[in-house]
């Protein structure tokens, strides 16, 4: 084996193992997701204490992959896609390990409604979490098959997400003004809804760093002479 195929090699082993970390990632994040929303269905010291273990190694994780990274760049000097690839790694671990923290958060509020229940339904907290589990799952699914037409979608869906938000919220406070011995649980969902918020943003950061990864353009801006440029006055 020459020594061009070895470096070659060498490469694509580094390269795969940062896309393994992003999917293992990607996989613990989730479970925080999905047991900071069961906290909350029924308030769980058992859950709460995974979430935060949870949340421990993937931030763990995130300095081992910005390691490997830094080193990756340092030593292999790779260029176009191999480079992007690299820098798509480190943004997007760095919006799972984010997502990771509003899942912690998530869980840490579900304290509050061990004595006081949530002063609008259960069911509209939970179908925003669907709705951004959705959507996490998609961009997941968009960097394991490099696919950049998700980041599209995802802007539709976050759009979505934002209506959602304003709207539960705009009920809690109803809720909280007619009910003020709800104002604890009520102040909790509130942080909570804008917690899952804030995951449906991240979820479309890492399709918009997919996108840049394969198409080497950012969706985010807008192209020469487009009329949202002239819009901005550029």
């Amino acid at each position: 084996m020459s020594t061009r195929e070895y470096a070659h090699r060498t490469f694509d082993t580094d390269i795969e193992a940062l896309r393994s970390t992003v999917t293992t990632m990607a996989g613990l994040v989730e479970r925080q997701m999905t047991r900071a929303i069961d906290a909350i269905r029924r308030p769980d010291a058992h859950l709460v204490e995974a979430v935060l273990l949870d949340d421990v190694r993937v931030n763990q994780m995130q300095v081992e992959s910005d390691l490997r990274c830094n080193r990756t760049i340092a030593r292999r000097q790779p260029i176009a896609i191999d480079l992007r690839e690299i820098i798509a790694v480190i943004h997007i671990v760095n919006d799972l390990e984010r997502i990771g923290d509003e899942a912690k958060k998530i869980a840490i509020r579900s304290r509050d409604f061990a004595d006081s229940p949530l002063p609008i339904g259960f069911d509209q907290i939970e179908r925003m979490a669907s709705r951004v589990r959705t959507m996490f799952d998609a961009a997941v699914d968009a960097f394991v098959r490099h696919d950049p037409a998700v980041a599209a979608r995802l802007a539709a869906s976050d759009d979505e997400v934002d209506d959602l938000r304003d709207r539960l919220i705009g009920q809690l406070v109803q809720a909280m003004a007619a009910q003020p011995g709800a104002v604890t649980s009520g102040l909790a969902a509130v942080f909570v809804v804008q917690s899952l918020e804030r995951v449906g943003d991240h979820a479309k950061n890492i399709a918009e760093h997919v996108a840049l990864l394969v198409d080497g353009v950012d969706p985010r801006q807008a192209p020469v002479g487009s009329d949202r440029e002239v819009d901005e006055g550029r």
